[in-house]
């Protein structure tokens, strides 16, 4: 059983029976509501980078419009809590104060140009690693 309380500024969740599942469901309800606080007082925030001859990024209005090396750009409506930054045509700041449709957003975005091994082409998460491949090797 859980149990939370609100008292003056504070909000206490309690683990009141050490069961498996209780104490499963107290992390997650304790990680919920501290992604809220954190969301609402700072901001979550993911950047995307696209890596290629030809790739940009740009806003029209409440659509994100992407050239990624297709014969048509691909326009993608922005959801209603989420803001977005296009920084030197390649960079995409995304804000928002809820984690889970942030990162889904994000994710839709990426599913367009997803990073290939041999060129490291596509869109990036900041900070992430794409491992190479080495080409395929010639006759000998």
């Amino acid at each position: 059983m859980i149990q939370i309380n609100q008292t003056n500024d504070t909000l206490v969740v309690n683990l009141i029976e050490n069961a498996r599942i209780n104490t499963a469901l107290y992390g997650l309800y304790r990680t919920l509501i501290n992604n809220m606080i954190i969301g609402v007082s700072e901001q979550f925030k993911i950047t995307l980078n696209l890596k290629g001859i030809g790739y940009r990024a740009s806003v029209q209005g409440q659509d994100l419009i992407l050239n990624l090396g297709y014969s048509h750009p691909v326009k993608i409506s922005i959801p209603l809590n989420i803001s977005v930054d296009i920084l030197q045509n390649t960079i995409i700041n995304l804000k928002s104060c809820d984690k889970e449709k942030l990162g889904l957003f994000a994710s839709q975005i990426r599913s367009w140009r997803l990073p290939e091994p041999y060129k490291g082409k596509g869109i990036i998460y900041e900070g992430e690693i794409i491992k190479r491949k080495a080409g395929k090797s010639g006759k000998k």
